[in-house]
């Protein structure tokens, strides 16, 4: 297939590499103004793996998507409405997207697709690309197992079959709406962990994975999803590289506010909090380790404090 990868940070960039390796023709836009476009295009390297030759470079959108058969999105989800926006001034009719970032719209509480749809009037199509797994151990060859999910089966169909490997062994989803908030939410139970890691409080990582689990399973429910999909790869499936793993950013993220060290990488985790607040208080669903996870980050309330409180609040057995 002709693939063009839209974004060349950590992810967008392991993306255009994995899909060269699976014998696809590779073209990687990134923005002239951004540093990790004009490393790539100096060096053909990041601190994560070498850019192969044939995989061409570009600044231009228009070349970018002009003959692309298979469009990924790896940019911040926070900017995807503008960039939506400036991709459909383009003619897009019948092209194929796949959405590979985790994370809500922060001032909407809306999920991506929406987003997307939103934004793009034409005729496209639209996937998202979910589930575990880092950079690091992908170009390693460390294997995973990852899902792609489409209201369209043959998106999905076409996608699984022209990228599955030994390395990354991909799933049908079947549910767009619990896979897109599992994914999003993930990262908030990521900073979550690193919280407990700064404190001190590790051992209470296994609490935070059951109750984690049970709180987004109630939103998903109520949101019309399916309340299992979150206890899939999308959502617990992703915890071992979310809440434990050194690469995590969102992990990362945490332990470093908690220890009031700087922190420069990305962490999607914490704007989606405030997106499913907002989705707490629509579908009227109790979220108390996103509340306590706000509480800390944005409202500076002290961590010790709010963990506290968390751990200790009244439980009712069937909720947890």
């Amino acid at each position: 297939m002709r693939i063009t990868v839209l974004g060349c940070g950590r992810w967008g960039s392991f993306l255009s590499w994995y899909a060269n390796k699976q014998g696809h023709a590779v073209k990687l836009w990134g923005r002239d103004t951004s540093f990790n476009y004009q490393k790539l295009l100096q060096t053909r390297t990041n601190d994560y793996l070498l850019l192969p030759q044939n995989i061409q470079l570009t600044n231009s959108l228009e070349e970018a998507i002009a003959s692309a058969e298979l469009i990924f999105i790896a940019i911040s989800a926070q900017e995807l409405r503008g960039f939506a926006k400036q991709l459909n001034s383009l003619d897009l009719t019948n092209k194929t997207f796949v959405l590979c970032m985790k994370g809500l719209e922060m001032n909407t509480g809306e999920r991506l697709t929406r987003v997307f749809k939103e934004e793009i009037q034409q005729p496209v199509h639209v996937a998202i690309w979910v589930g575990p797994g880092h950079v690091q151990d992908f170009v390693q060859d460390i294997p995973n197992c990852m899902v792609i999910d489409s209201e369209d089966n043959d998106v999905m169909k076409r996608i699984v079959d022209g990228l599955g490997s030994e390395t990354i062994r991909f799933y049908y989803g079947e549910d767009v709406l619990g896979n897109e908030i599992g994914a999003a939410a993930k990262n908030v139970i990521g900073i979550a962990a690193g919280i407990l890691d700064g404190l001190g409080y590790t051992s209470l990582k296994g609490a935070l994975m059951a109750r984690g689990t049970k709180e987004i399973a109630r939103l998903v429910k109520a949101m019309g999803g399916n309340e299992l999909t979150v206890y899939g790869l999308g959502h617990l499936g992703d915890y071992e590289a979310t809440v434990f793993s050194k690469h995590s950013h969102n992990r990362r993220f945490g332990e470093a506010f908690v220890r009031q060290e700087p922190f420069e990488k990305l962490a999607e985790g914490a704007a989606t909090v405030k997106a499913l607040l907002q989705l707490s208080a629509k579908y009227e669903v109790e979220l108390p380790i996103c509340q306590a996870v706000n509480d800390i980050v944005w409202e500076t309330q002290d961590a010790q404090k709010q963990i506290n409180k968390l751990f200790m609040r009244p439980v009712k057995f069937e909720n947890l």
